[in-house]
């Protein structure tokens, strides 16, 4: 039996949930004629916003396949499976941000109900973008296995890498360019709106309010999902790469069952995710704890069940348990990491309070709290990975560690459904507002979007950990395809060329360096790029207060379309140099430096670039959720000092947690996944120098 197709029937049962919550939320009332117009409102905007971006993604997409088709005997094999993977990632993102562009108005109309019917409604939006991202990916990669597969022909394992390079390509366009539109819109409506005219957030007398609800969409949904739908198919990818490692774990001569176990896992998860998500409920009592407990209740039981299932396809493949122990540690390593975020970035736990009372002292010491907030909150995150990975290599060595990536990512159906689900309920509470519904409901959709910023800074984490842990999989994949390291008959890994590899020789310190650096300078351009552009938005929304009359007292209405057109033209203008950077400079580093420097060059990125995103993550998030705690009431709640200050924060922490830090994500495994692609073209070179 070609156990392949229970994977694909695991990836078929994905889209059938998926589509089994598309019907269910396109049956509920999307509200009044005021909201069904604002809801239009925001999805022309995105779809808009969508529509240009691929636009320019299908250039990137043409260029890059006519170069792999060109590199080398494989060529058009490498440059299908790359095309497939970017129209993979691309249709899972579109897919999962159509549900949410239409679910926004449900969810308030919902809420109007009971904050129960509100959460299910807004949870299974979320859930179509999980479950298509899951099914989407195991789905492509089974094809790309019935297709070029043949049992006596391992190039298999040098044209797949191919496919996560399209979905990796897509992702950092997606992330970055979506990043730059949600932040800055939402940037420039807090500055004008909040701190300058003293109005509410998503008051319909801000004319970037629109714009601001299009950027969740286009970033925190489409973003995210790209972002994940890369990490969740390269983890696969990278432990198949690795398979000749796995000789020890797997019958003599059956070593294409160590390309199957992977599948098998992330169908396990898949069947997990699927059962957690339908005991996602809650009573109508309207306490966060309550609707926490719900949502941690699905993920902790997928958690549960994917331990199971995994058990059961190390048990029943594998010629002993070590594989599972490696799945078994990043599994766990996956749901610490959500844990310590949480708790570094909910106002529920004393260092979000803490910023919250620092900003008493002023906008500088509620900057300089978070900011080390921030830096501190490393430490749970880098330790889980190395434990980890400790773990992983023990028992399974090299395939153990890519593996174990499998397993942190192995529920990211139901993972990525309490993420997704968060922009959604922003939605709908601007919608709310909007429609100058009663005050009730609007305490039930902030209920809502309370939990959402929670749930999203928990996936950031997830998001981070399994990237970090992704890319490390990916860099030792690199290793053995450049045959840096040698893997003997047995699969024991031989280290080769000592001098070459030290961390003393000159080649491996110039690559680390250049490593180090790029994620800062990444950063830099994706700051300077919010920056910009909310500058333009902060320009234009100052200019309808000043020139529209009316707008103050309701008599007037914003030129919303205005702010949508400023940043879809400067976001997607602004996002080319940051990723062409990371596309192309592994690639100049392993040309002019060699094989050996490039893979001093991934393991600085890999380390900086993780540091880099927990950091400006968790700031955000708690600057974030500082300012919420201080709404809630505290230190004088809305309109004191204390509450302009963290408003302060956070604008600065926006761009931090949801353009710069995730995209660095994104940035970390395209590197080393391009460097993989092109192990075969650079095996015999030693660099220019």
């Amino acid at each position: 039996m070609d156990y392949m197709f229970i994977a694909l029937i695991a990836g078929v049962l994905a889209l059938a949930f998926a589509l089994y919550a598309v019907l269910y939320v396109m049956k509920q009332d999307e509200g009044s004629a005021r909201m069904r117009e604002i809801s239009g409102a925001i999805k022309e905007g995105a779809i808009a916003f969508l529509h240009s971006e691929y636009k320019i993604l299908a250039v990137f997409v043409v260029i890059v396949t006519i170069i792999l088709a060109a590199i080398s005997t494989l060529g058009w094999q490498m440059a299908v499976s790359f095309l497939f993977g970017a129209l993979c990632s691309m249709g899972a993102g579109y897919a999962g941000m159509s549900i949410a562009i239409r679910s926004n108005a449900r969810t308030a109309a919902a809420a109007n109900a009971s904050l129960n019917q509100g959460l299910r409604v807004s949870f299974r939006a979320g859930a179509v973008m999980g479950m298509t991202v899951v099914g989407v990916g195991v789905i492509g990669l089974a094809i790309l296995y019935f297709a070029f597969h043949n049992s006596t022909d391992p190039e298999f394992i040098e044209i797949i890498p191919a496919y996560g390079f399209g979905a990796s390509g897509v992702a950092l366009f997606s992330r970055v360019g979506g990043g730059i539109y949600t932040k800055a819109a939402d940037t420039g409506a807090d500055l004008v709106g909040k701190v300058e005219q003293g109005i509410p957030e998503d008051d319909p007398r801000n004319a970037a309010v629109i714009a601001d609800f299009v950027g969740d969409n286009v970033g925190d949904v489409a973003g995210m999902g790209a972002d994940l739908f890369e990490s969740y198919v390269e983890s696969i990818i990278a432990t198949m790469a690795l398979f000749t490692v796995a000789i020890p774990f797997f019958a003599t001569g059956d070593l294409e069952t160590a390309w199957l176990l992977p599948m098998m896992v992330a169908a396990g998860g898949i069947v997990a995710s699927i059962i957690g998500a339908l005991m996602v409920r809650v009573g109508e009592i309207p306490e966060m704890s309550a609707l926490l407990r719900a949502l941690r209740t699905g993920t902790f039981a997928a958690a549960i069940l994917t331990a199971v299932f995994s058990f059961l396809a190390v048990k029943f493949l594998a010629e002993n348990l070590d594989p599972y122990w490696a799945v078994l540690s990043g599994l766990i390593a996956g749901v610490l990491i959500g844990e310590s975020t949480s708790y570094f970035t909910s106002y529920e736990f004393g260092p979000t309070r803490g910023i919250s009372k620092a900003s008493t002292s002023g906008a500088g010491a509620n900057i300089v709290s978070g900011f080390a907030n921030g830096l501190i909150s490393i430490l749970p995150p880098f330790l889980f990975v190395v434990a980890a990975l400790l773990v992983a290599n023990h028992f399974a060595s090299y395939y153990g560690v890519a593996i174990a990536g499998i397993g942190m990512l192995s529920t990211l159906g139901i993972t990525l459904a309490t993420d997704a689900y968060g922009p959604v309920a922003d939605n709908s509470g601007g919608i709310v507002e909007m429609s100058h519904l009663p005050p009730e409901i609007r305490e039930r959709t902030d209920a809502l979007d309370s939990l959402g910023n929670t749930t999203a800074a928990t996936g950031k984490g997830f998001a981070i950990g399994s990237a970090g842990l992704t890319a490390l999989a990916l860099l030792l994949s690199y290793a053995v395809a450049v045959q840096i390291v040698h893997v003997n008959d047995d699969g024991s890994v031989v280290f080769r060329f000592a001098e070459e590899m030290s961390l003393l020789s000159a080649p491996m310190i110039a690559g680390l360096f250049i490593g180090i650096m790029l994620p800062g300078i990444f950063c830099a351009l994706t700051l300077t790029s919010v920056g910009r552009t909310t500058g333009l938005i902060v320009e234009e929304v100052r200019r309808q207060f000043r020139e529209i009359p009316g707008i103050m007292d309701g008599s007037g209405r914003p030129e919303y379309g205005r702010c949508v057109a400023i940043c879809t033209t400067a976001a997607l203008r602004q996002m080319i140099i940051p990723a062409v950077m990371a596309i192309a400079v592994p690639l100049l580093v392993g040309y002019i430096l060699g094989k050996f420097a490039l893979a001093g060059f991934l393991i600085g990125s890999i380390g900086s670039g993780f540091l880099l995103a927990i950091t400006m993550a968790n700031a955000g998030g708690s600057w974030d959720n500082a300012k919420k705690w201080i709404e809630k009431g505290e230190y004088g709640g809305k309109g004191s000092d204390a509450h302009k200050a963290a408003v302060v924060g956070d604008t600065v922490g926006d761009p931090m947690k949801d353009t710069s830090g995730p995209s660095l994500n994104i940035m970390i495994k395209l590197m080393a996944v391009i460097s993989l692609v092109f192990a075969p073209v650079i095996i015999n070179w030693d660099g220019l120098l």
